[in-house]
């Protein structure tokens, strides 16, 4: 009676996360491990990337206002401190398209002005893919921690009942800590995926914002364009 009372007073009152990681098969610590890694990298990328979206979006904010009070587009180019934002490299990318067009002595209007806006789409398109270049790992994580974790409970749980027959025993206190330590790893499976995933959606979105932004921004270049042409 006296070691039942003093086993009862020693049980722990709350879950340790640090005693469960120590106490783990080495299969499990390494989970654990790799998810946690995982997270601290996703975290990186969710802080990076809101700074970056929100300085790209400064950016083009200054360039935009800017580009439509000036009367010559190459001054602006090389002037605006902020030329080499996204807008500044679709301004950048029509230019370097006309000049190209008129440089080889097209006279036909419609055909350069059709090349104009491939080059802006094009332009869009690799801005819109550069600042999504690193919200793959995002999905990937949000998909496949979960499931990471889900192993590394398996493999606690199959330890634990490995410890039921090694001890002859199927006592709850022997399997207990065993299976706490395998669920650990499945809850920090869901701590790395469920953040990934709510910061992949709301990024994604954000992308399909500033490509938006930019084609709007392309296609008014486009109609300037276009008007010079007519009067040129």
């Amino acid at each position: 009676m006296f070691l039942m009372t003093a086993a009862i007073a020693e049980a722990p009152t709350r879950l340790d996360p640090i005693k469960l990681f120590l106490d783990a098969d080495i299969v499990v610590q390494a989970v654990m491990l790799g998810l946690l890694a995982a997270s601290v990298w996703s975290w990186m990328i969710i802080v990076s990337f809101s700074m970056r979206t929100a300085a790209a979006n400064r950016r083009a904010q200054q360039f935009e206002s800017e580009f439509w009070k000036a009367d010559d587009y190459e001054s602006t180019l090389k002037t605006s401190a902020a030329a080499d934002s996204p807008a500044g490299r679709v301004v950048r990318a029509a230019l370097g398209e006309w000049r190209r067009s008129r440089k080889a002595g097209v006279k036909d209007n419609e055909a350069t002005h059709a090349r104009v806006v491939t080059a802006m789409d094009g332009q869009v398109a690799e801005e819109a893919d550069t600042m999504a270049s690193r919200l793959n790992f995002l999905a990937t994580l949000g998909s496949v921690a979960p499931f990471v974790g889900l192993f590394g409970t398996v493999w606690g749980i199959m330890n634990s009942f490995f410890q039921i027959g090694s001890q002859e025993s199927s006592s709850l206190a022997v399997v207990a800590p065993g299976i706490s330590e395998a669920l650990f790893a499945t809850a920090i499976g869901l701590f790395a995926a469920i953040p990934a995933v709510i910061a992949y959606n709301r990024f994604s979105h954000r992308v399909n914002l500033f490509e938006a932004r930019l084609t709007r921004f392309a296609d008014r270049f486009a109609a300037e364009l276009g008007r010079d042409m007519e009067h040129g």
